[in-house]
C-alpha cells in the first residue's frame, strides 16, 4: 500500500521545489520512507529530493515515456516506500498544448489517481487567492484539487484577509501557510536551481534547514491523511550477465542523467564505471563513454586545462569507441566553448568539428525525431531540449542522425553529430521501454570484440 500526493503550482516560480522538498523532508523526519517523483523533464529537482529523502527521485514525463511508461516507473520505484511525493511541473494544468491536460501535472495525478495540494504565491495579493484557488478547482472536476498552500505570506494579518476570502467559497483547507523569509529561499543560475551535486556540504545543510523551517509551515499530519492508498505491483529490473564496460562521466559538470536510464543500461548487461572530465587525467578502461548533460559552460576554463583527458576522449571517439553525448556531453566534444559571463573560447575535444556559442536565449522544447544510426538504430525518438547555447561554425560534411518533427535540434531541424560511432546531440532521451538501453549496450559489446 503507498500513500501519494502531487505538489502542484498556479504557475511556474511559486516554490513548488521548496515546497515539495520540504514536505518530502518532514515526512521523512515521521519515520516514514518517502519515495520522491518530479513530473516532466528535469535534471535539477529531483536532486534536492535526492537529497532530503535518501531515495533516488526518478521523473515521470507522459512524452517521453507514454502512460504504461509513467505507470511501471511509479510502481517499481515505490517499493519498500510509505509515501510517495509527486512534485509537479510549471502550472497545475500546462502540458503540450492549450487543448487539454496531455503531459501536464494534471495529467500525471489523474493516470496515478492521485490528489493535488496546490501552491499559491500570495505575496501579491490577498482576497484574489480564493479567486485562483476556485478557478483552479473548478477547472477540472477530473482533477481532485485536496489541499492548499500558500506560500510566501507576510504574516497574520495577510494570513487571515485570504482565510476570511476562503470562507463559504471553497472547501478545500488551507494545510499550509509559509510565510516569506530569505532564509528559505534556493541559489538559482541560467538553467534554474544549482544542482545539489554542486552543492557544497554547508550549502547542503542550509538546504536541509530550509526545508525544515518550510516544513513546520505545513500539517503534515493533513497532508498524509489527504493522500491516497493504492495497492501496486512491484516489478523490479532484472540485471543482465555483464557484456559491456560504458564509462559515464559524473561530476560537477556532467550530472543530468535519468536514473531510469542508468537502471536501464545496467538491466541490458552494462557495467557503468563513473569518472570526472574535470578531474580525472584519463577515461578509464570502457568499451562505450556516455556524456551526459550538465554545466560544462561554468567550468569550461577546468576542462580546457584537463588536456589528457581531452586527448584521451580525443583518442576514444577516433578509434571507434562508441560514444553518446547529450547536450553537455555534446557542447564538450565541440571544438570550443565560448560566451559564459563574457568567458572567452575555451578549447574542447573537438571530435565534433563545430563550436558551442552560450547565448542569453532559452530553448526549451519536446522534441520528436526520426532516427537512423548506428546506435540507436532506425527508429522514432522522442526527448526534449532545454539549452542556453548554440553550436556554431558546423562543418559542411557534417552527418546527422535525427531528423527532428518536433523542436530545434542543432540546426535546420537536425540533431544528432554522427562521427565514427559517436552520437552527440542536444536532445535528451528518456531510455523508457530499455530498448534504446539494449542498442546501445549491443554496440558496446560489438566494437569491444573487435
Amino acid at each position: 500500500m503507498i500513500r501519494t500526493v502531487v505538489i502542484a503550482g498556479v504557475t511556474s516560480g511559486v516554490g513548488k521545489t521548496t515546497i515539495a522538498t520540504a514536505v518530502m523532508h518532514g515526512l521523512r523526519k515521521k519515520g516514514l520512507q518517502v519515495q520522491p517523483f518530479k513530473v516532466g523533464p528535469d535534471f535539477i529537482d529531483p536532486s534536492y529530493h535526492s537529497l532530503v529523502t535518501g531515495r533516488q527521485s526518478r521523473n515521470l514525463d507522459l512524452w517521453m515515456m507514454k502512460k504504461q511508461g509513467v505507470i511501471e516507473c511509479f510502481e517499481r520505484s515505490c517499493d519498500g516506500a510509505d509515501v510517495a511525493v509527486i512534485e509537479g511541473v510549471m502550472g497545475l494544468y500546462d502540458g503540450m498544448s492549450g487543448k487539454d491536460n496531455f503531459a501536464s501535472t494534471a495529467d500525471v495525478a489523474r493516470i496515478l489517481d492521485a490528489p493535488v495540494i496546490l501552491v499559491i504565491d500570495a505575496a501579491k495579493s490577498a482576497r484574489s487567492v480564493a479567486a485562483i484557488a476556485l478557478g483552479f478547482i473548478q477547472f477540472d472536476r477530473k482533477i481532485k484539487i485536496a489541499g492548499i498552500i500558500l506560500n510566501n505570506v507576510a504574516g497574520d494579518r495577510h494570513a487571515g484577509y485570504i482565510k476570511e476570502a476562503f470562507v463559504g467559497k471553497i472547501k478545500v483547507p488551507i494545510v499550509g501557510i509559509v510565510r516569506r523569509s530569505n532564509e528559505i529561499k534556493m541559489k538559482e543560475r541560467h538553467l534554474g536551481l544549482i544542482p545539489a551535486y554542486e552543492l557544497q556540504q554547508t550549502k547542503q545543510k542550509a538546504l536541509m534547514q530550509s526545508a525544515k523551517i518550510v516544513s513546520e509551515q505545513i500539517d503534515l499530519d493533513l497532508v498524509l491523511g489527504l493522500c491516497s492508498k493504492k495497492e501496486i505491483r512491484t516489478s523490479l529490473l532484472q540485471k543482465s550477465k555483464v557484456r559491456a564496460r560504458i564509462a559515464v562521466a559524473l561530476d560537477e559538470s556532467f550530472n543530468f542523467y535519468y536514473a531510469d536510464n542508468l537502471d536501464a543500461l545496467r538491466s541490458a548487461g552494462a557495467r557503468l564505471v563513473f569518472f570526472s572530465p574535470v578531474n580525472d587525467r584519463q577515461l578509464p578502461e570502457a568499451d562505450g563513454l556516455m556524456l551526459g548533460g550538465g554545466f560544462p559552460e561554468v567550468l569550461a576554463d577546468r576542462l580546457e586545462k584537463n588536456r589528457e583527458m581531452i586527448k584521451s576522449v580525443s583518442k576514444a571517439v577516433n578509434s571507434g569507441l562508441p560514444v553518446y553525448g547529450e547536450c553537455g556531453g555534446l557542447m564538450y566534444l565541440t571544438k570550443s566553448i565560448s560566451g559564459y559571463r563574457g568567458d572567452k573560447s575555451r578549447k574542447m575535444v573537438g571530435a565534433v568539428d563545430a563550436k558551442t556559442e552560450m547565448t542569453t536565449r532559452l530553448t526549451l522544447n519536446y522534441t520528436e525525431a526520426d532516427c537512423n544510426c548506428q546506435v540507436f538504430g532506425k527508429t522514432v525518438l522522442r526527448g526534449h531540449e532545454f539549452h542556453y547555447s548554440q553550436i556554431t561554425d558546423i562543418a559542411s560534411d557534417s552527418r546527422f542522425a535525427y531528423i527532428l518533427k518536433k523542436g530545434n535540434g542543432v540546426a535546420e531541424g537536425k540533431d544528432g553529430f554522427l562521427v565514427q560511432n559517436s552520437l552527440a546531440a542536444y536532445t535528451h532521451l528518456h531510455f523508457a521501454d530499455g530498448r534504446l538501453a539494449e542498442r546501445l549496450v549491443n554496440l558496446c559489446e560489438k566494437q569491444s570484440r573487435h
